[in-house]
């Protein structure tokens, strides 16, 4: 009797691209254990890398904020001297953020004053646009229509987000 000879099992096109790879392994005669997702983050955030992966993202975040900020501003055609600020600031955000990123002195000086000057704006932006909304015809009380065809009402606190980026990253400690 002729025996079939066994081929090799055929992986399946998902277990090609995403290997089992095991919990545990051995290096140098030491357990190690490989971290994946939240754990991951987490273990950046306790060893510092994050805080520079942070000041970069704020100041990414700064520039394209302040693109976004100039378009719309723009087709305002910058009523109030008020909506030049925060296209001013993006600039200096996106300095401090990567000043942050290359060196420590920096990170804990010049990106945390520029971030809270850019809380600061972003909060003044939301009251602005609040009292912009109220001198729509109808005020509060048409809303609806007002909230749509007025200023933004949440916007600014986009920029507020970008400015608490780069205090979160100020706060957090640096690699070694």
């Amino acid at each position: 009797m002729r025996t079939k000879k066994r081929h090799p099992r055929r992986l399946s096109a998902r277990r090609r691209r995403f290997p089992r790879r095991s919990v545990t392994g051995r290096a140098a005669g030491k357990t190690v254990e490989t971290v994946y997702g939240i754990d991951r983050m987490v273990r950046n955030v306790r060893t510092g890398r994050f805080e520079r992966s942070l000041s970069a993202m704020t100041a990414l975040g700064a520039l394209v904020t302040a693109g976004e900020i100039y378009f719309e501003h723009d087709s305002a055609s910058f009523g109030n001297r008020w909506m030049w600020v925060p296209v001013a600031l993006g600039p200096v955000g996106a300095a401090a953020g990567v000043a942050g990123a290359i060196d420590k002195r920096m990170a804990k000086t010049a990106l945390p004053l520029a971030s809270a000057v850019i809380v600061a704006n972003g909060v003044q932006g939301t009251w602005l646009h609040a009292r912009g909304i109220a001198r729509k015809p109808g005020g509060w009380r048409n809303t609806r229509y007002n909230m749509e065809m007025g200023p933004p009402l949440l916007a600014p606190l986009l920029v507020t987000l970008v400015g608490g980026m780069g205090l979160l990253a100020a706060v957090l400690r640096r690699e070694r």
